[in-house]
Formats: structure tokens, sequence, C-alpha cells
């Protein structure tokens, strides 16, 4: 890493908790200094010291056309000639909202929000106030922001109620969600035939993917919508980072399961902060003003951040767009796979529409516990050399990682190589 990372890494640290604005950045999985990033363009970024990468993060997934999309860009500078905020309505919220339920069948109306985790803790809440109970349902190693009922972890039983995993969430809180394992359909009716009444939503990533990428068993997906139509809960998709990354209509339309509420959030802002929850109309009309159930923000629909979405969302929906995507990226998982084979190291790698996984594992993991038994020491010895080479994979074994529009065949041929080499003096 460059001695100007290093410099702003430690600066950093002096007045930001970790030196970072978001924990995973930090690299404490890996190892390391964090680079600094100063721009980029297309399929990469460049630090603060000028070392260029091909960037598989996407800023986590939002940049589904590469950095500074030229249209994107013109949207944004457009919008912010015309003023930065409002607080007030404006004709481009109602365009994203329109073309939100244009594109899911599921959303008959839909609330735009800031970020993710608002997302995810309104659309709970919102279930919680129609059905008139408390109980939530999460899954092991799927993650829906930071808000307090859903930073818990399962204990050691099937059906153990949640503990607090970060300070700062009472127990109280926690004892509310209930966490089983992720992909395993039978855990999820024995939940239901023992608190169906009790369970207000089963909140789900349908493609976990902060867990690593995890690909749903179609049966454990078909299992939630059965048992939360039978029981009378709200099925919550999760799609902040699913939506139109793997396909048009996003994860539900790819599995062809309808949820009652989704949260939406990384390529609906194109790399803005936008987010936004929706779903079925006599459940959303249970939201402030029209209903009991409050919610509010003061910069929710920014226009700025809402045009870049806009300008994203309409140029995935060119023909082919997701076919040729999801070849890019199955070819980088095929490719990654044949060259750790031909030098034996156990590697495996798996991708659905622009999400990928890759796993110093024999197969793609399951569940959160297969997760755990991917060789971690493995990973960060292969994330630095990597990384060293000019390739930015996330910086974390349990993150997934992102294809764009922008990567090119020879982008992926030159990140193979690199891999290559990495593994053929993998016993060095």
């Amino acid at each position: 890493m460059t001695d100007r990372n290093q410099q702003l890494f430690e600066r950093a640290r002096k007045r930001i908790p970790g030196g970072v604005n978001s924990p995973v950045r930090a690299f404490r999985s890996v190892g390391g200094t964090p680079p600094f990033i100063a721009g980029g363009k297309g399929s990469r970024i460049v630090d603060a010291g000028g070392k260029s990468y091909l960037d598989y993060v996407g800023s986590w997934g939002p940049l589904i056309l590469g950095h500074a999309h030229p249209e994107v860009v013109a949207a944004a500078r457009e919008a912010a000639a015309r003023g930065l905020s409002f607080g007030a309505p404006t004709e481009i919220e109602v365009d994203m909202a329109e073309l939100l339920c244009r594109l899911l069948p599921s959303l008959d109306m839909v609330r735009l929000v800031s970020s993710g985790t608002e997302a995810t803790m309104s659309a709970i809440r919102l279930a919680r106030g129609h059905t008139g109970r408390d109980l939530l349902v999460k899954f092991e190693g799927c993650y829906h922001g930071h808000s307090d009922s859903l930073l818990v972890k399962a204990g050691s039983g099937l059906l153990t109620f949640g503990n607090p995993s970060s300070g700062g969430v009472p127990a109280d809180v926690a004892r509310h969600t209930l966490a089983l394992d992720y992909n395993d359909a039978e855990g999820v009716e024995r939940a239901f035939a023992q608190h169906g009444e009790r369970i207000a939503a089963v909140i789900v990533e349908p493609v976990a993917g902060n867990m690593n990428l995890v690909a749903p068993r179609p049966e454990f997906l078909r299992g939630l919508r059965e048992q939360c139509t039978r029981h009378g809960s709200v099925l919550i998709f999760d799609e902040v980072m699913t939506g139109f990354r793997v396909g048009p209509s996003c994860a539900q339309g790819l599995y062809g399961i309808r949820p009652d509420l989704t949260t939406l959030g990384k390529v609906i802002g194109g790399g803005m902060p936008v987010a936004a929850f929706g779903g079925r109309r006599e459940i959303m009309e249970k939201i402030a003003p029209l209903g009991p159930v409050y919610q509010a923000g003061t910069l929710s629909g920014n226009p700025l951040a809402v045009a870049s979405g806009l300008a994203t969302l309409r140029l995935v929906q060119a023909p082919g767009f997701f076919a040729e995507l999801e070849r890019k990226t199955r070819a980088l998982c095929d490719d990654l796979s044949a060259a750790a084979a031909k030098h034996g190291v156990a590697f495996s790698a798996q991708c659905v529409g622009g999400m990928f996984g890759v796993y110093f594992r024999a197969a793609p993991p399951r569940n959160f516990a297969e997760v755990m038994q991917c060789d971690k020491d493995a990973f960060n010895r292969f994330f630095h050399a990597m990384l060293a080479a000019g390739h930015y994979f996330a910086p974390s074994p349990f993150e997934a990682g992102f294809m764009s529009a922008a990567h090119s065949d020879a982008d992926i041929a030159e990140t193979v190589a690199a891999a290559e080499a990495v593994f053929g003096n993998w016993q060095a």
C-alpha cells in the first residue's frame, strides 16, 4: 500500500472511529491498510497514491453500470443545478415510484427513504403495525441493516430466540427476533408450527450476500411464502442488494415468489443514497399520513439522488443487459475456479446475476455454518495478493462481489491471469 494511503488512515483514526465510516472498510477482517479512493471510471478505481485497481466491489453493489457513467453523472449534474433538496414533494419522486411499481408487480405503493437500514427498519415496523404482532423471523448470516431488532444472532438451538450481537441493543428488544438457519425449509415450518400466531413478519435476503453469496434453495423461498400466507404473517424480501442486480425484476422475479413487502436500495440510487420499501396497498396504507405507523425523513426522495437512480434504472432495462452481465459474472467465477483447480487449491465460486461469491472451500456454502467452514486465512492471502496485483475484491470472506456492465472480457482475463499467478505460487 502506498505511503499516502497510510498517512490518510493515520489521520482518519484520530477523528473517525477505526478510521472509517463503515466497519468493513477498515480491513479488520483481512488486515492491512485500506486504500483511500481518489476516483473511479468504468471498471477501475484509483487510490490516493495513484494506484489503479479493477474493482469488483462497486461501492458494495450500486454501481452496476460502473464508475462515473456519463448518463448518470449528467442526470445528477442537471438535478443539482435545479437545487439540492427541498423537503417538499417533487415530480421526480413520483416518476421513481411509478417506475418501481411498473417493474415489480408486487409493489402497489412505495415510500422512498435514504438508506437500506431505514427501509428494512420501516418495513418491519409496518409489518408489526399491520399484523398487531411482535415476533420477527430472520436468518443467521443475513444482514438487514443496523437497527436494534436485527442485530441479533441465533443461539445453540434451531428455535433459540435472539441474543444481542451488538453492544447497545437491549436484550428485551432482541427477544422479539427469532433467528433460524438459512435454506432450512423444515426449520421454518417447525418455527411456524410453534410460534405462527405470534409471527408478524419473516425478513430474508432472497439471495444472501452478507455472509458471502449463498444462493437459495427454491423450496426454501417457496416455504416462506406458503407459511406466511397460511399464518397471516408478512413476507419481506430484503432486496437492497439483489434489487435490479440479479435480474430485471429482482430476485422475486428470478425465483417467481411474490413477497408482501420489498426493500430496495443500492442500484436504485445509482451510487447515491436512495432506498425504498413498498408492497401491497392494504399494508402500505398503514403508513403515516394515511395510517398509524409513523415513518419520516427530511431528505427522503432527495431529487439529486433520485435522478441518479432513475438514470441507472432506465439503462439497465435495455434488452439483454442482465444476460450479458450474468455471462461475464459466470465467466469470472468459472475461470477463477478452473485456475484454482489447475494448481490444486481448494476453491469454489458461484454467481447469481451480477453478484458472485468466492470461497476457499471445495463447494459453495449453503448456509452460515458452511460459510464458517471456509478457509479465512487462505482468503486473506488471496485478497492481499490480488490487491497488490491491482484487483480489488471485497475485503472480507463474508461479503459478495459485484460485476458491472463496464467490466470487459479483457478485464476478466486480466483478473484470472493474476489469480492463476497467485494460485501457481500457493504452495511456496
